[in-house]
């Protein structure tokens, strides 16, 4: 869209205009899509629209859409975390090892897989800082270090209380009851704690960027690089914010994963950077933004998740669900840049 349309829609919002129908179906084709699905999956299967099946669904899509605010944080500097799904596998592993061969408990293991995924963060901030590393290969090489650092420790086996280490002695460790809470538990009974870390998460970043100064020199970053620098910003600081973010998310994902299943599963996280990712670019089409927000990823990360749950319930095979999501990635992004590309 060039820079006469927008001044064009700025005034026509200013004169009280109304919206356009091609506008209107660009910045709420997410949305529409969405009360679409949910009014198909109610008729077609009742049990859907329970209250209990809503919760699961957002339970299940809570750690995809933290994983996916990292990356949406890296995306608005120009950047592109590829390493969240081995921080969040890693910070499984690392919180199971910590309990259960450490024994340390819920406040000594929380933090330290935290600072972990900070950690991991800064290690990819130097190298694309300091050693001006492209982004996709600082964090693809951080990815497969990761995933071959986390199998280590255990010789390649899963962690769960008893397991035998390789120097043939046998954990002592367990699980501690209050850290499986922050995977189980639920507020009144109903709201399961990830969700409610979800939308903290999601309201706090929302505030970030989208309210403050810090907010919008992350994304004069990654518009313009080299006008944010001359404005007097540390672009240097703000990539290192940026994916120390990223990777403390990653790693409160891991920790949320951990807490729901109970052991240190080396299978976990296979699937989270793709979901992660896909959720970011269809927050693109919210709002009709064209640009990575939480706010987008978030409702993202839900739309892919009623989809999935949907088909689910009534039985589709398994094995088309990444094609499903591919679709609905395409469609998304098609109806935000086809609409807006058309009116233009």
């Amino acid at each position: 869209m060039s820079d006469g349309t927008i001044q064009m829609e700025k005034q026509r919002k200013l004169a009280g205009e109304p919206v356009s129908l091609r506008e209107f179906v660009r910045r709420s084709a997410v949305f529409l899509l969405l009360i679409v699905l949910l009014i198909v999956f109610s008729y077609a299967q009742p049990a859907f629209i329970n209250i209990n099946n809503l919760m699961s669904i957002l339970q299940a899509v809570s750690v995809v859409a933290i994983l996916g605010a990292g990356v949406t944080i890296t995306l608005a500097i120009g950047g592109f975390d590829l390493s969240v799904g081995a921080v969040a596998a890693s910070s499984v592993m690392a919180a199971s090892y910590a309990m259960i061969v450490l024994d340390l408990d819920v406040y000594q293991t929380v933090p330290l897989v935290l600072a972990f995924g900070a950690l991991v963060g800064l290690a990819n901030a130097a190298l694309i800082v300091r050693l001006k590393v492209p982004d996709l290969l600082a964090t693809l090489a951080t990815m497969f270090l990761l995933s071959g650092l986390q199998l280590i420790p255990t010789a390649g086996r899963s962690i769960s209380v008893g397991l035998i280490l390789p120097n043939g002695t046998t954990a002592t460790g367990k699980v501690d009851p209050a850290f499986l809470g922050i995977g189980r538990s639920s507020l009144f009974g109903t709201v399961p704690f990830p969700v409610i870390l979800m939308l903290v998460v999601a309201f706090v970043l929302y505030v970030l960027t989208e309210r403050t100064r810090l907010g919008r020199l992350l994304y004069a970053t990654g518009g313009n690089e080299a006008a944010t620098r001359l404005a007097g910003a540390n672009i240097a600081r703000l990539k290192i914010l940026a994916y120390v973010l990223s990777g403390m998310l990653a790693s409160l994902g891991g920790i949320i994963i951990a807490a729901r299943v109970g052991r240190g599963d080396v299978s976990s996280g296979g699937s989270l950077l793709m979901d992660a990712v896909a959720a970011s670019l269809i927050g693109y089409a919210v709002l009709g933004l064209r640009r990575p927000n939480v706010l987008g990823t978030t409702i993202g990360a839900v739309f892919v998740g009623v989809l999935l749950n949907g088909l689910t319930m009534l039985n589709a095979p398994y094995y088309t669900q990444d094609f499903i999501k591919g679709a609905v990635l395409v469609g998304a992004l098609a109806l935000t840049y086809g609409i807006a590309r058309n009116k233009g």
